[in-house]
Parts: C-alpha cells; sequence; structure tokens
C-alpha cells in the first residue's frame, strides 16, 4: 500500500521523513506535543495538505488536534521549547480573533 497523503507533504530532502528534522529535547512536553510543534514549524504547499498530515500522523480530526494545540501554545513550558515558534502561533491566533469579533461588530478593527 502506498504513504498516505505523501503527495500533499512539503517538499524536502527525499531521504527525510516529514519529523526528520525534530529531535526530543528534555523538556516536559510529551513526545507528541513535540511533535505538534515540529509539524507547525512546517510550510504547506497544497491546500488540505497540512490536515492530510494531522489525520496520518496523529490519527486526530483537523478541529481536535487545533484544541489540543490552541491548549499547548498556552504553556510556559511549550514556550520554553520553542519561544519563536510559539509566540508566532499566539501572535496568529490573536490576529485571527481580532478579525472574527470585528467581522462580528461590523468594523474594519
Amino acid at each position: 500500500m502506498a504513504e498516505p497523503a505523501r503527495e500533499h507533504l512539503p517538499e524536502q530532502d527525499p531521504g527525510k521523513s516529514l519529523l526528520a528534522d525534530f529531535t526530543l529535547r528534555e523538556s516536559s512536553l510529551s513526545e507528541r506535543e513535540q511533535q505538534m510543534l515540529a509539524l507547525e514549524r512546517q510550510w504547506w504547499k497544497y491546500a488540505g495538505a497540512k490536515e492530510q498530515a494531522i489525520r496520518d500522523l496523529f490519527d486526530l480530526s483537523a478541529t481536535h488536534y487545533y484544541q489540543l494545540l490552541n491548549a499547548l501554545i498556552d504553556r510556559e513550558d511549550a514556550l520554553a521549547h520553542d519561544p519563536m515558534l510559539v509566540k508566532r502561533l499566539r501572535r496568529l491566533r490573536t490576529s485571527r480573533h481580532r478579525a472574527r469579533t470585528a467581522r462580528r461588530l461590523g468594523s474594519d478593527a
């Protein structure tokens, strides 16, 4: 059987797996949580590719994955593990929240 969703994964060296550059660090984060952060470091070329990778790697729906990710990026140990990534994810979340609020209120805030 062919590997699922390989055509949707970001371009990389053929000999490397999606999370090959990921190394477990001494951390209070679980291996799965560290893998989630590693996945968030990836850039996606095709629409839907990230969601397919989430299903393939974690066996989660995208909705459940993002619920877990939002809880994860609020944790101080996640911030200590990868400060730049976690701060970027927090900024993006805040930006999306502000855009939703502005649409609900009918303003351009």
